[in-house]
């Protein structure tokens, strides 16, 4: 059965490869960004990028919320394990993200006798709700990140802790949103800029989308007149979704269509946005890496649940820090450049070895590209406009 499901899926693939050839106009060139990392590990494990004509090209978007973190927030979290003495709790490749004088969390649980902190990876927000039970005498702090798909766990567990009473659990929030950062790159290259890719159209996030649904993109697709299509992880949805974004193109259209449909409707999950509005407040402003400061762009604690903030908890106050000025995980996060155009990629920055958060999480671009070797014929610094 398996070898009929991959002759199945290779006859799709070819199909699909082919009707794309055939609608991509040739005298002129297109340019997809792909927000989501599992859509950039897709691309790079599959080779999708090879069954695209020359006038087709993927360009690397913000990747995951491990890549977008800033090293002020990593330093917020690593300040708590060493100086704060609390049992710091986080998914595991958060803990590999490089820090200031090239700590991390993972080297700060590492260090010799009582200067090492107690930091622990979990595999869930509720991982940490139960460590904080069985250590009362601890405070317990689980460093959360990502986009809205893992939000609405953060708040649940906070929800739990206050029905609970806990007093020694809280959250360093720095769950971040997906379409403001969308609309962020396409205002950066509608004015031109020469950090910003040029770009013609998005394939949306699958796992984000499943929670706020495909609504929120519509506003993007009319303001900026750049279609997105959102697509599924597996190698023929990402395909699908280039061929429906090249019709877009062609057609003069600028919508937001869902190729996902087995699993993302237009409305979203209600009852987990309803749970994160109870526990959430938009910031005015968060820093993400490579993109810089956004508005409106993350999520902080409402004062009503503020005994389980950790900001609050420990008065934390954010200190933006400069990128590794070798590193350019900025630029590929912004899609102006290819993981190959920087002279640290598979030399000093590894994924043993990062020196960047592209190279940490398996869906960063950086990542996706060591291991695959899968190498684009064009780079991001190239026109991508004809």
């Amino acid at each position: 059965m398996k070898y009929v499901d991959e002759f199945r899926d290779g006859k799709l693939a070819r199909n699909l490869a082919t009707a794309i050839a055939a609608e991509a106009c040739p005298e002129r060139r297109y340019a997809f960004m792909e927000f989501c990392g599992g859509h950039t590990h897709a691309i790079s494990r599959y080779g999708v990028s090879n069954l695209l004509p020359d006038n087709v090209r993927m360009v690397h978007g913000p990747g995951c919320p491990v890549c977008v973190l800033p090293i002020g927030r990593v330093n917020m979290a690593i300040a708590l394990a060493l100086e704060e003495d609390v049992i710091l709790c986080s998914y595991g490749d958060c803990l590999r993200v490089p820090a200031s004088g090239g700590r991390s969390l993972l080297k700060a649980r590492s260090l010799p006798g009582a200067r090492g902190g107690d930091v622990r990876m979990v595999y869930s927000a509720t991982d940490a709700l139960k460590i904080a039970r069985e250590q009362p005498d601890r405070q317990v702090v689980f460093f959360a990140i990502g986009f809205e798909t893992t939000t609405p766990p953060t708040a649940v567990v906070i929800r739990q802790a206050a029905a609970e009473g806990l007093k020694n659990f809280s959250v360093l929030c720095c769950h971040v949103l997906t379409p403001a950062a969308i609309i962020s790159i396409l205002e950066s290259s509608a004015q031109s800029k020469a950090d910003a890719p040029l770009l013609d159209g998005f394939i949306g996030p699958a796992h984000v989308s499943t929670v706020i649904g495909s609504q929120p993109y519509e506003g993007c697709a009319v303001k900026y007149r750049k279609p997105v299509v959102i697509a599924g992880f597996e190698p023929l949805d990402v395909m699908q979704a280039i061929l429906m974004l090249i019709r877009q193109v062609n057609e003069g259209r600028a919508e937001v269509e869902n190729e996902f449909t087995r699993a993302v409707t237009r409305e979203g999950n209600r009852k987990a946005q309803d749970i994160v509005a109870d526990v959430f407040e938009l910031r005015a402003s968060f820093e993400w890496r490579g993109l810089g400061t956004i508005p409106d762009s993350a999520l902080a604690i409402r004062p009503l649940y503020a005994e389980f903030d950790a900001e609050r908890r420990f008065a934390l106050a954010y200190r933006a820090v400069p990128d590794h000025k070798s590193c350019d995980c900025g630029a590929i996060l912004r899609g102006v450049k290819h993981p190959r155009d920087c002279k640290l990629f598979g030399t000093v920055c590894t994924p043993e070895n990062p020196v960047g958060s592209c190279m940490v999480s398996s869906e960063g671009a950086c990542a996706a590209h060591y291991t695959y070797g899968r190498a684009l014929a064009r780079t991001a610094s190239e026109p991508v406009n004809g």
